[in-house]
């Protein structure tokens, strides 16, 4: 096992240059799911994965999934789906990822073009996709190509889907593993995902549990078309008005959620679960550092990491026809529609959720007296997800994070969304791991991206080791 593993980690580091310069082609490919204008370059993208794999000696199948929903004109990017060995005497790796990208825009402050790699004398590697997600997937293609290099016989069959619509809502994905479930992905004994992030910047964390997301609009309408506010001013109830009194409803300015009802479906905290906050490894100034301020909602870790993980939490996005641009603009808008999200924590299900939004949104329009109209919409909705982190899936990655850097990880939940977590949990009946390669300082969806040269190459040598151990660790009770 050691001998196997240091020359693995030489080759890794060996080939560390060829490795940046594979993840500078990727970020060149500007695969932005969300715009339709770059749909051909998703798909470039895919192409690109699936060129790399087979060039490693992989199978591979480019997976068409057909016309994507309420926009018949578009095809779905397809999905990577590949196979690296097939021994029957090794256990099954199934690994996720995706090859799309956020929009990214110079003008919207990067200090680099978003879709060059850049790096500088920190190594710090700027480029939109460098952390979400193109670094973790093309870290398992790179660990294929070192085991090659070095010699050494892969530890595991692996199984490979890649997909390229996670930032758009992963449309089309879900059909695909169920009915891959007893198929394409029949023989796996895990499954492992990495699109997430280290808690700080020192520490890694192996992730078991994830809030769940329900997404909502408010629409409220009432003349029939924009008014003047100078001559329509003072004789028109306004949905302006009316909006942002009833999204202030929701939420309190120190985050407490104010739906009648809702903490009642929290699953209470134990003393048990409250004692295991206090060692991991974070601090205020993490977060502070994260959010370029000291405008954190609570003074101490605990408090902070339960709210990011253990509780649920409403947050206001945006109002769509409302003016927006710079200058002044005396409209009265005849439409707008707020936007609005949940996190969702065990044991809150969709349904009980639901129903209890519309009935506030619903009582506090009531209350408002108003002639215009309110429509409450259920825009989409994602259940939140725990698995066991005594599986021998955690202990072996637990292992391997030892064995590279030299320290116990924390165990973390996470305050974000990742469905496809759960989906492939309840398809194939596998344990599922979260492993994360970035930092919390990466930037992931927002301006100058960036993955450390560092997490990157040791996170290849991670997900080497991570399998290694899989291949070693004896199956146990949690299994």
């Amino acid at each position: 096992m050691a001998p196997s593993l240091d020359s693995y980690f030489q080759q890794v580091d060996t080939l560390s240059e060829s490795f940046i310069e594979r993840l500078r082609k990727a970020v060149a490919i500007p695969s932005v799911s969300a715009d339709e204008e770059r749909r051909p370059d998703v798909v470039k993208m895919g192409e690109f994965l699936a060129s790399e794999l087979k060039t490693l000696g992989a199978e591979v199948h480019l997976r068409p999934l057909g016309k994507q929903p309420h926009k018949e004109h578009l095809e779905l990017p397809p999905v990577v789906l590949a196979r690296y060995g097939s021994d029957k005497n090794k256990r099954t790796i199934l690994v996720y990822g995706h090859y799309d990208v956020q929009p990214a825009l110079k003008e919207d402050g990067w200090a680099t073009e978003p879709f060059t790699l850049t790096v500088d004398d920190k190594g710090r590697m700027y480029g939109r996709g460098a952390t979400d997600d193109k670094g973790p997937v093309l870290g398992w293609l790179n660990a294929i190509e070192a085991h090659q290099k070095a010699g050494i016989d892969f530890p595991v069959n692996l199984l490979m889907c890649f997909e390229g619509m996670e930032e758009y809502g992963s449309e089309g994905l879900d059909d695909l593993i169920h009915a891959e479930a007893k198929n394409f992905f029949a023989d796996a004994d895990a499954v492992c995902i990495s699109d997430n992030y280290w808690l700080g910047t020192e520490k890694p964390c192996l992730t078991y549990g994830l809030r769940g997301c329900n997404y909502y609009s408010i629409e409220i309408s009432g003349p029939g078309q924009d008014l003047h506010s100078g001559v329509f001013g003072g004789t028109a109830h306004e949905p302006m008005t009316d909006l942002v009194r009833v999204m202030g409803s929701l939420v309190d300015p120190q985050g407490k959620i104010l739906i009648e009802g809702l903490d009642a479906l929290v699953a209470p905290l134990t003393d048990e679960e409250k004692s295991l906050y206090g060692d991991i490894a974070f601090t205020m100034d993490n977060l502070y550092e994260s959010l370029g301020s000291q405008t954190g909602l609570f003074p101490d870790k605990e408090r902070t990491l339960m709210g990011r993980w253990r509780f649920p939490s409403l947050s206001l996005h945006g109002i769509e026809g409302a003016f927006s641009a710079p200058g002044a603009k005396t409209v009265i808008p005849a439409k707008v529609t707020g936007k609005f999200s949940i996190r969702i924590v065990p044991n809150m299900e969709i349904d009980d959720v639901n129903k209890l939004v519309e009935a506030h949104v619903n009582k506090a329009f009531a209350a408002l007296g108003s002639k215009n109209t309110c429509k409450f919409i259920v825009q989409h909705c994602g259940k939140w997800w725990v698995a066991s982190p005594k599986h021998w899936n955690f202990t072996a990655a637990a292992k391997a994070v030892e064995r590279v850097w030299k320290v116990k990880p924390d165990l973390t939940r996470e305050g974000g969304s990742i469905p496809v977590t759960l989906t492939f949990e309840q398809a194939t009946g596998k344990n599922v791991l979260l492993l994360p390669m970035g930092s919390s300082t990466d930037a992931a969806h927002s301006i100058n991206e960036k993955l450390d040269r560092r997490n990157y190459i040791e996170g290849i040598k991670l997900l080497g080791a991570y399998l290694h151990y899989v291949a070693e660790e004896p199956m146990n009770a949690a299994a």
